[in-house]
């Protein structure tokens, strides 16, 4: 090779070397999962670790599972461990909301960071295979007879089957405050619960008991929703003559401290990865109802939806 044509190569060479990185390039994301294995959180943050792969936004994705007073001893941990670190994201959701309103919480969510709203899930609610109940008409009759006699499990204090929980109680006219339920630290220990016959009803996200339904193991009930869920043959509450409608989304927040820079690069990162097959496959399997919203827009969701449970929690007697 001519002097000349070497040291070009070697100066184009260098430019390349010079030139920032892509965002997405040899990220390494740390995804913390304020909950235990098999609920809900744990499905959407390993859908969402998998997703970032697979779209190129993060090379390696590892997960820290922490679960506990709906998700306030993960957040601890997040805002304390995390300040400042721009690879770091936390799932979270409208059942972290509601254990923050119902708890003393030694950290506050508005010391980390919002980057997006994914999706939003209804909850049913199911009775376990062998009960001596067939219906939510049975389950009403027996809450009206004695309200401490049916016990209501699902997740933490403050989640959305318990906010759904004393929602019906009050529109059936029992007091809410009567209610008796059983909180779990996740929806493994909530499903094994239900199976053993240790709760007269269960709730979660459908996508957490939809194999159990199927399998014969649990008997669905109602769902939460206005309508019927696509490809589900399971009546709303509504159908049955109790008013209650409430929704469950979840998203991810990034650490505390970070830079409008950082959070950007983070924002994009979720970008790229909800257009991935792998994340779009695990919405249809699961049956999540894409809710993506970013920036400014997610900000005021958070704080609007904070406010909103807060009153239906007043208001069905739950603080």
């Amino acid at each position: 090779m001519r002097r000349d044509t070497f040291l070009k190569s070697m100066a184009a060479l260098a430019a390349v070397a010079a030139l920032p990185l892509p965002a997405f390039a040899a990220t390494g994301v740390k995804m913390m999962i304020p909950a235990n294995p098999g609920g809900g959180w744990d499905t959407t943050g390993r859908a969402l670790g998998k997703a970032l792969q697979e779209s190129g936004a993060a090379s390696t994705v590892t997960y820290d599972n922490k679960g506990g007073a709906a998700g306030a001893l993960g957040l601890a941990q997040f805002v304390n461990g995390s300040k400042g670190d721009g690879n770091a994201l936390m799932v979270m959701g409208a059942v972290m909301l509601g254990g923050l309103i119902t708890g003393k919480p030694p950290v506050s969510l508005s010391q980390a960071t919002p980057i997006a709203r994914l999706s939003s899930e209804y909850n049913v609610f199911v009775l376990p295979a062998n009960s001596p109940f067939k219906t939510m008409k049975d389950v009403i009759e027996q809450l009206k007879k004695d309200p401490g006699s049916v016990k209501w499990g699902g997740g933490s204090r403050g989640s959305t089957e318990h906010i759904a929980a004393a929602m019906i109680a009050r529109e059936v006219g029992v007091d809410p405050s009567k209610i008796n339920y059983v909180a779990f630290r996740g929806g493994g220990e909530a499903t094994a619960a239900i199976l053993g016959g240790n709760v007269t009803v269960g709730g979660s996200g459908y996508s957490e008991f939809a194999e159990y339904i199927s399998a014969g193991k649990m008997k669905a009930l109602a769902v939460t929703s206005d309508t019927r869920l696509k490809g589900v043959d399971v009546p709303t509450l509504k159908e049955q003559g109790v008013n209650v409608v409430i929704g469950n989304w979840r998203g991810v927040y990034g650490a505390p401290g970070i830079t409008a820079e950082q959070r950007k690069a983070l924002t994009e990162m979720i970008l790229k990865a909800v257009k991935s097959k792998s994340w779009m496959e695990a919405s249809e399997k699961n049956n999540w109802t894409p809710a993506l919203l970013t920036g400014p827009a997610f900000d005021k969701f958070v704080d609007d939806d904070f406010a909103s449970l807060r009153a239906t929690m007043v208001k069905s007697g739950m603080i």
